[in-house]
Formats: structure tokens, C-alpha cells, sequence
């Protein structure tokens, strides 16, 4: 995504927040505006203690359920989304790019790759209008192993996950 889209969206995430934080009576406070901020300047998928770590790095005294409570609303307010990947971990990316993508999951690293294909988005198209469905939203989300899986070594990025095998 070019720096001038995500700006774009990133302002208009910053007024749809202070609409909803208005409709919905939240007290403005400086860790949730942090926890806004690093969240609107994130790109990825980010787990409660994957923004928890980042949010801390620049104020120690920061929660997890303020963490969580703000994503939560953020999530309310359609500045984010929720995902479960396969695993029971909940990760949040930034809903607001106008971009859609489809994900690619490592079921041994957990990494997430983002990817668009015109093709399968003509497919899905066409296979919603032989059905009779117009379609509202979709998610397509596929899992396997990455390469650097079938090495003698493994996945490096696995050795950051614990209990995920090597």
C-alpha cells in the first residue's frame, strides 16, 4: 500500500474513532490513544501481546485489558478486524486500507502472507452468480507450509514460536 493511501485511510480512521469515541462516551485517555496510534501505524496482523509489547516499549505502565479493551472497540468501530488463523490466537489488522487480500498461513511458522488474485476474484464472482448470490464480503484463507518448512533446518521463523515444531 503507497504511503499516501495508508495517510488517507489513517485520517479517516482518526475521525471515524473520534466519532465513535464520542457516540459511545469513551473517556479520552493517553494509553488509548497510544494503543491508537501504534495500532494505526502498524502494518501486519497483531495479536493483544504482539501490540501489548509495542505499546509498552513507549509507556511500561500500559495493560493488557486496556489493550484489549481498545481493540475490541476499534474492532467495533470498523478501524480494525478480527482473524483467527487455524490457531486459537485472535490477530488484528487495519481494516481501513480499501484493499482487499486474501491470506496464505504457515502452519508451522505462523506467518501470514497477504496475496490478491484477480482470477480467483472473477472465479468467486462468477461461482456466487451461478448460485444466485450476490456477494457482500469473503474471506479466503489458505494453509500449508512454507518452503523454508521442507529444509533440513526448518523454518527459522518457527523458533519464535513456541510449540510450533521445527
Amino acid at each position: 500500500m503507497g504511503a499516501e493511501v495508508k495517510l488517507s485511510a489513517r485520517k479517516r480512521a482518526e475521525k471515524i474513532w473520534a466519532a465513535y469515541a464520542k457516540a459511545q462516551a469513551l473517556r479520552s485517555t493517553n494509553q488509548r490513544a497510544l494503543i491508537c496510534d501504534i495500532f494505526l501505524e502498524s502494518t501486519g496482523h497483531y495479536t493483544v501481546d504482539d501490540l501489548l509489547a509495542k505499546v509498552r516499549a513507549r509507556d511500561p505502565k500500559v495493560g493488557y485489558a486496556t489493550v484489549y479493551r481498545t481493540l475490541k472497540h476499534l474492532v467495533d468501530a470498523n478501524i480494525a478486524r478480527e482473524s483467527n488463523f487455524g490457531d486459537t490466537v485472535t490477530r488484528y489488522e487495519f481494516a481501513l486500507d480499501d484493499q482487499h487480500h486474501d491470506h496464505i498461513i504457515c502452519l508451522d511458522c505462523q506467518a501470514i502472507l497477504e496475496f490478491e488474485n484477480d482470477e480467483i476474484e472473477m472465479l468467486q464472482d462468477r461461482i456466487a452468480e451461478s448460485m444466485h448470490f450476490r456477494l457482500e464480503d469473503h474471506r479466503l484463507e489458505l494453509f500449508g507450509r512454507c518452503e523454508l518448512a521442507k529444509t533440513k533446518k526448518g523454518c527459522p521463523r518457527a523458533k519464535d514460536k513456541p510449540g510450533i515444531p521445527t
